[in-house]
């Protein structure tokens, strides 16, 4: 189907029917999850009014319009986006990934990504192996995790990089570090957190923590370790362990795993609006600096701040570091000029 306004006027025999299986049976080149995108993207308008609801009866003599966007490329292009590059030879590239950056093209996301600005950097040298989409990733952080990240240039940098990774450290190559600022403070100042981890049955897109009861009925529910050292503990006028710094290190290395962990044993990371809702209150103990701090992260306060690994080709044992963003450090700041 072309590009642009499309108009789908229902008969009696549509009556009834969801507004989304309606369309798609119509438009015929479309799925209905496609549809479905496209009517929660706002792409549909009934009487001059956007429709966002898949689920809508659909009435006789209803005319939408259904505005069909122009094709994505399917291969990602190159962008000018500046990059914080740590490290880089004719095998891997480091960088220094900040907060709102997403690593790979996806839904909702086709440009301005990590891949985007390492196609530029880089041009053809990128990893194919992890599929056009995807070049050289081995690994990834979340959207709003800021820090250290390796890419492979070449593919036999990506097969020994993606080694070191699946092994999630057990052979002493791979070595990952994190800064967390979390709601409250731990009463050990160093634990391991072992729960595993699996999908949120009731949200898609999430994970939560699985019973060990249930691990063999559930498929998707994988082993997970995080260690975590408490560096630092934040007092309000209001509480004396409000907040508290803790270097997390990852024993495995499952998606969310230190915001579904953290969240687990009752000290979310500040700014984490899927694991933290519940402690979003907490904004209520904090003075006037450190809100407003707070208020300026938009984002979960968590940063990458090492990364060590064998050099996949040379063998070479590197480490890289990075210091806190400025937008954690004007966190930190706002905590210590409201205990002091």
């Amino acid at each position: 189907m072309h590009p642009g306004l499309h108009e789908i006027t229902f008969g009696a025999d549509d009556a009834g029917g969801r507004l989304d299986r309606a369309l798609a049976d119509r438009l015929g080149a479309f799925s209905r999850a496609r549809v479905k995108a496209l009517i929660k993207e706002g792409k549909v308008a009934l009487a001059g009014e956007v429709v966002t609801a898949p689920n809508r009866t659909v009435q006789p003599g209803e005319r939408y319009v259904v505005e069909v966007p122009e094709v994505e490329p399917a291969v990602p292009r190159g962008e000018n986006i500046p990059l914080a590059v740590l490290f880089e030879d004719a095998d891997l590239i480091v960088v220094d990934k900040p907060a709102g950056l997403v690593v790979h093209p996806a839904a909702g996301n086709w440009t301005g990504t990590l891949v985007n600005a390492l196609i530029a950097h880089c041009g053809d040298s990128l990893s194919g192996i992890g599929g056009v989409k995807r070049p050289g990733i081995v690994h990834r952080l979340d959207k709003d995790t800021s820090g250290v990240m390796v890419v492979a240039k070449s593919d036999r940098a990506h097969a020994g990089l993606a080694a070191q990774f699946a092994s999630h450290g057990a052979d002493g190559r791979l070595t990952r570090a994190y800064t967390a600022f979390v709601w409250g403070a731990p009463e050990r100042a160093a634990g391991t957190i072992d729960v595993p981890i699996g999908r949120d049955p009731y949200h898609r897109t999430r994970r939560a923590v699985v019973a060990r009861a249930a691990i063999e009925a559930r498929s998707d529910a994988r082993h997970a370790v995080t260690h975590y050292f408490c560096e630092r503990v934040f007092a309000t006028e209001r509480r004396a362990e409000a907040l508290a710094q803790l270097t997390c290190r990852l024993e495995t290395g499952r998606t969310h795993q230190i915001r579904v962990h953290l969240a687990h044993v009752g000290h979310p990371l500040l700014g984490d609006t899927v694991y933290g809702r519940g402690h979003a209150s907490g904004r209520g103990l904090l003075g006037e600096a450190a809100t407003a701090a707070f208020d300026a992260l938009g984002r979960q306060a968590l940063h990458a701040h090492e990364l060590g690994f064998e050099h996949p080709v040379d063998g070479r044992p590197l480490c890289f570091s990075s210091p806190l963003p400025d937008d954690l450090k004007e966190l930190v700041a706002g905590l210590q000029a409201d205990s002091s």
